[in-house]
């Protein structure tokens, strides 16, 4: 059984299921767990934080209260329930056009940001977790108004950016999986930060293997699959960072089949946020231009990541499909009046039918007048009937028509 209690009522002994109150004020950046030390009571008491869940299956219940006001206290500051999952309901949705300015000012800030973090753990120093927390909140606020602005804005990366912008993308990616999985937000975010600190081992790897713009050799390959524990060791140093963190950065090249790296785990052997962080740590890195590859087109890169067999969890795959959409922003499809479209909004429960801006003629190979079509609606009069290739149809700037 679930209870809610304020937090003044904690004691060692309980177990913690969630908190309630402003995220940021968690001490613990974990949701689930046994508060065994007093000192640990007392931080929760002073976190400015509303109000715990305690699992009574788990740990102690309140402390009996004796005399005639008993009954009283118990009920004006105990609430039993099974709570709902905390939303975001706080933040107002938006369309995408309406979050795309936010969300690029968002990108500007946190690019900055990771780029002096990196470079200070490229110097040895210890992460400053606190300075990630404000990066976090940012990124969740902006999926929250709206699930694609962010992210479609963040695949578009130059190549001379991408180790720190595919930090950023891989955080926005976790937090949107997990709150398609049912993840409270609390562990919604701390996937997040797991996924803005997944690859800060790159920060070891000599410049000029890590940017090289060809093919690696065996060595150097070596070289960089030395990532993830190398960059475990640079996380082990930083204060308050939950075991989960470390865990993605040294586990999120694992695949479900065994055949991944370091440890060849496989399977429940790989935990929930590392396999989570494989999917999205790949899906951010096939559509995104890279100094040896052009990028793949996102509609594209999800349909040939379902053919990989054995490489992703695939209820987790699944989650990920929904989270991102079949068809994501950006994406450039075929309709069946022959004429293409590019996806610019869409339906969190209608995946194949989103808002697409057509604007040419594959019969006539040309241009036409630019005009939004909501395939959701009753009679929209078309429907799609294939993904395409933007570099076969010479459209370099895609981005132009959807942003």
């Amino acid at each position: 059984m679930l209870r809610k209690i304020p937090v003044d009522a904690v004691r060692a002994g309980m177990y913690i299921h969630s908190f309630e109150g402003d995220w940021l004020s968690n001490p613990f950046w974990k949701s689930r767990f046994v508060i065994d030390k007093p000192d640990d009571v007392q931080r929760l008491r002073t976190s400015g934080l509303v109000a715990v869940w305690i699992d009574l299956s788990k740990g102690l219940d309140l402390a009996p209260v004796v005399g005639p006001a008993a009954g009283e206290q118990m009920a004006s500051t105990i609430a039993t329930a099974t709570p709902e999952l905390p939303t975001v309901a706080t933040v107002p949705r938006c369309t995408v056009r309406d979050e795309l300015q936010r969300a690029a000012r968002i990108l500007s800030k946190s690019k900055k940001a990771v780029g002096e973090l990196f470079n200070e753990a490229r110097l040895g120093k210890a992460i400053d977790v606190d300075s990630c927390l404000p990066l976090v909140s940012d990124i969740s606020d902006s999926l929250a108004r709206n699930g694609s602005a962010l992210i479609g804005l963040a695949r578009l990366k130059h190549k001379d950016e991408y180790t720190y912008m595919h930090s950023v993308t891989v955080c926005a990616l976790m937090v949107s999986l997990s709150r398609q999985l049912g993840l409270d937000e609390a562990t919604a975010r701390e996937a997040g930060l797991a996924g803005l600190l997944h690859d800060v081992g790159k920060m070891a790897m000599p410049s000029a293997v890590l940017n090289k713009p060809g093919s690696l050799t065996d060595d150097e390959f070596a070289i960089m699959r030395s990532h993830p524990e190398r960059g475990h060791a640079l996380l082990a140093a930083a204060e308050n960072l939950p075991a989960s963190v470390l865990d993605v950065c040294l586990h999120h090249h694992e695949k479900f089949d065994g055949t991944g790296y370091p440890h060849r785990l496989k399977g429940e052997e790989i935990s929930l946020f590392a396999r989570m962080g494989a999917v999205c740590d790949v899906y951010d890195a096939i559509t995104s231009n890279r100094p040896y590859k052009t990028a793949w087109n996102p509609a594209d890169s999800v349909a040939r990541m379902a053919q990989w067999s054995g490489h992703f969890d695939t209820r987790i795959f699944h989650a990920f499909v929904r989270s991102v959409g079949i068809y994501p922003l950006g994406s450039l499809v075929r309709l069946e009046s022959g004429r293409l479209g590019v996806v610019i909004e869409q339906h969190e429960d209608r995946l194949t039918e989103p808002v697409v801006r057509v604007f040419f003629s594959s019969k006539t190979r040309m241009q036409i007048q630019p005009q939004d079509l909501d395939l959701s609606r009753r009679n929209p009069g078309d429907r799609i009937v294939g993904r395409e290739d933007p570099v076969q149809w010479g459209f370099n700037k895609l981005e132009d028509i959807w942003r």
